[in-house]
C-alpha cells in the first residue's frame, strides 16, 4: 500500500478511518457544530455518505441532539465541536450521557503541540476536559503514518467502550495541524478475523442463576417494585409481580409503564395520607433502574421497614436513601429474564389479596384525579399532560422535561400507553431539552415534547434549524411565567413574595410563541381545552409549538385539590 505523503492527507485518511470504522460498528448518526479546526473530522463524516449528518450552530444543543438520537437508537452517536470553549459546551451532555447510561461518541478538535501555552487562540487544556464522566477518554496526537496500524483499533476501541456493560460517553481529543483541508488516501485495511461484530462487541456472558431467586426470597412476602428509568425488560417485570401479587409504582420512563394493567396511577398523591401508607406498608422494595421521580414514594419506601434490593446495572450503585439490602451489578433484562423463567408454583402472596388492595387504590386514584380535571378549570399542568399522551397515537414518542413535566406524567398520568416516553434523568437538569427531543425526532416517528418555559427559554437555541431537519415534533410549553416547581418548595411559604419571586419564581414576561416564530417554528397560545389542538397538530405535521398559559399559584392548589381528591377516593378502599 502507498503511503500518503502529505500532513493534510494523512490526517484526512486518519479521519475517514475513524468514521469507516464506527459505520462498520453501527454508527449511523453524527451531529456537527461548525468550526475550523475540527474540517479534517466534519469532511470524513459527510464524505462518507453512510452516515446521517446533522449541523447546529450551538454546542451545547448538538451535545444533546446527539444524546436525543442515541436514547432511541442505543447506538452511539458522534458529536464533533472544535477547540476552546466550543468543546467546553459539551459538558451538560456528556454528564447526562454518563448518569443516563446513553453511548456517545464526543470528538472535539485541539490545537497541535506547539500551539499550547504561547497565547494561541482558542488553546485550552481539553485533556480529560469532562473529568470522570467519560467511559473512555484519549488523545492520540496529531495524525501520524507511521501508526497508520493502529487507527481502527483506535475507533474500535472507542465504540466497544461507549457500548460496553455500561454504556456512556467516550471522549476523544483529536489534534490537527494546519493545513486542514486534505484529501484522503486509502484507508488501513480492516484488521484479521475483525469483519464482524467481534471487534466491537464482547460476548454476553453465559446465564447464570440469580443472586435473587424469586421463589425461594421473594414469594409469599408483601412487596412493591419501584420501577424507574432504565428499569428492564417491561414484560418480564409485569410478569413477575404478576407471580408475585406484587404492585408496580413504575415512571413513565420504564418500558412497564407501556403495559395495560401492569402499573400502579397516582401513588404520589394517595402515599402522602399517613393511614393509607400505613395499610400498605410493604416487607420487601425492589428498586429497578434509577429512582422514580416522586420523592413522597421514595420517602415512604425507605421509611417502610422493608428489606430493600436494589439494581440499576452493571457497575452502578443506586441507592440514595441508603437503605438497600442487597445491590445486583446485573444486567436488568437478563436478571428479569431469569427471574421470569422461575415462576412456576409461585403463589401470588396473601392469594393476591395484596396486589388487589393497589390496584383498587390506583383505581380509585384515577377516578378521582379525572373527576378533578374534567369539572375544573382548562387548560391546566396536569391536564396538559393527560391531553397530550391521551392526543398521541400508538407508537409515538413523548419527551418530557424535568421539573413540574415529569412529576405531573408520573403523578396524575395512567399507565398502559403505546408511547415511549424519554426525559434527561440522569442528572435530572433542565438544560438541552429541546434538543434532545430535536434529536429523538430524527428517526421519523411522531414525537413530542412537554417541556416548563423555563426549560424551554434554557435550550430555544434547539429550535435552530429545526423546521428545516424533516421531522415530526409537537412541543408543548407549560407557560406559567417561572420557576413553577419552587412554588411546591418550603421557600415559597417562609419568603416574602418579592423576595420568593426575584430568587425562585423568576418571572420572564416573554411571548415564548414570538420566540418560536423567531426561529422559523409555528407557535400557538392555547387557551381553551388542549386535546384538540394536540390532534390538529399532529394531522399536520413538522415542528409545532402550542404555548398553553397557565397560572402557579393556580397550579399548586390544583395540586392540592387533586391531592386530597385521591386521598379521599382511596382510603376507604385501603383501609
Amino acid at each position: 500500500m502507498t503511503a500518503t505523503s502529505r500532513p493534510e492527507d494523512v490526517q484526512a485518511t486518519f479521519c475517514a478511518t475513524l468514521v469507516d470504522e464506527w459505520v462498520r460498528a453501527g454508527v449511523t448518526d453524527a451531529v456537527v457544530a461548525p468550526g475550523s479546526r475540527s474540517t479534517p473530522l466534519a469532511r470524513a463524516l459527510v464524505g462518507d455518505g453512510r452516515i446521517r449528518v446533522e449541523v447546529h450552530h450551538d454546542e451545547r444543543s448538538a451535545g444533546f441532539m446527539a444524546l436525543g438520537r442515541s436514547l432511541v437508537t442505543r447506538e452511539p452517536t458522534v458529536v464533533l465541536t472544535t477547540s476552546g470553549t466550543a468543546a467546553v459546551e459539551l459538558h451538560p451532555a456528556v454528564v447526562e450521557a454518563d448518569l443516563a447510561g446513553v453511548p456517545l461518541l464526543v470528538c472535539t478538535a485541539d490545537r497541535p503541540p506547539e500551539l499550547f501555552d504561547v497565547g494561541a487562540p482558542q488553546a485550552i487544556d481539553q485533556t480529560h476536559l469532562f473529568g470522570r464522566s467519560p467511559r473512555w477518554a484519549h488523545a492520540p496526537g496529531v495524525a501520524d503514518e507511521l501508526v497508520r496500524g493502529r487507527w481502527r483499533p483506535l475507533a474500535a476501541r472507542a465504540y466497544a467502550e461507549a457500548t460496553g456493560a455500561r454504556p456512556g460517553p467516550v471522549h476523544l481529543n483529536l489534534a490537527f495541524r494546519e493545513p486542514l483541508l486534505g484529501a484522503a488516501g486509502p484507508l488501513p485495511e480492516p484488521r484479521p478475523g475483525a469483519e464482524g461484530p467481534w471487534a466491537w462487541r464482547t460476548a454476553a456472558p453465559e446465564p447464570q442463576e440469580p443472586t435473587i431467586d424469586p421463589r425461594a426470597d421473594l414469594a409469599g412476602r408483601r412487596g412493591v417494585v419501584l420501577a424507574g428509568p432504565g428499569a428492564g425488560d417491561g414484560a418480564a417485570l409485569a410478569a413477575v409481580a404478576e407471580a408475585l401479587g406484587w404492585p408496580v409504582i413504575a415512571a413513565a420512563q420504564a418500558p412497564v409503564w407501556r403495559i395495560q394493567g401492569a402499573t400502579v396511577a397516582g401513588a404520589d398523591a394517595f402515599l402522602r395520607d399517613p393511614v393509607v401508607a400505613e395499610a400498605l406498608r410493604p416487607e420487601v422494595v425492589v428498586h429497578l433502574g434509577l429512582p422514580v421521580a416522586s420523592r413522597v414514594v421514595g420517602e415512604w419506601a425507605a421509611a417502610s421497614g422493608a428489606t430493600h434490593l436494589a439494581a440499576a446495572g452493571p457497575g452502578r450503585w443506586v441507592d440514595p436513601h441508603g437503605v438497600a439490602a442487597v445491590v445486583l451489578d446485573d444486567d436488568l433484562d437478563r436478571l428479569l429474564a431469569a427471574w421470569a423463567a422461575r415462576l412456576d408454583g409461585i403463589e401470588p402472596v396473601e392469594g393476591g389479596a395484596w396486589r388487589r388492595r393497589w390496584q383498587a387504590a390506583s383505581e380509585a386514584a384515577i377516578g378521582a384525579i379525572t373527576e378533578v380535571l374534567d369539572h375544573g378549570p382548562s387548560p391546566t399542568e396536569p391536564g396538559a399532560a393527560a391531553a397530550l399522551v391521551d392526543g398521541l397515537p400508538p407508537g409515538a414518542r413523548l419527551v418530557v422535561s424535568s421539573s413540574m413535566p415529569v412529576r405531573d406524567l408520573e403523578w396524575y398520568v395512567a399507565g398502559g400507553r403505546d408511547v415511549e416516553v424519554l426525559a434527561n434523568r440522569g442528572a435530572n437538569g433542565i438544560d438541552g431539552v429541546v434538543s434532545t427531543a430535536v434529536g429523538a425526532a430524527l428517526g421519523g416517528d411522531p414525537t413530542a415534547l412537554l417541556i416548563g418555559d423555563v426549560a424551554f427559554l434554557h435550550d430555544s437555541n434547539g429550535l435552530l434549524g429545526a423546521a428545516a431537519r424533516g421531522i415530526d415534533l409537537l412541543i408543548v410549553v407549560v407557560d406559567n411565567d417561572g420557576g413553577g416547581i419552587f412554588s411546591f418548595l418550603p421557600q415559597a411559604e417562609a419568603l416574602p413574595d418579592p423576595e420568593f419571586e426575584q430568587l425562585f419564581g423568576t418571572p420572564h414576561g416573554l411571548d415564548l410563541a414570538g420566540l418560536a416564530s423567531a426561529y422559523g417554528v409555528p407557535a400557538t397560545v392555547v387557551e381553551t381545552e388542549l386535546a384538540s389542538y394536540v390532534r390538529g397538530a399532529l394531522a399536520a405535521g413538522g415542528v409545532q409549538v402550542l404555548v398553553v398559559r397557565t397560572d402557579r399559584a393556580a397550579n399548586r392548589a390544583l395540586h392540592r385539590r387533586l391531592n386530597e381528591a385521591v386521598q379521599d377516593a382511596v382510603r376507604p378502599v385501603v383501609g
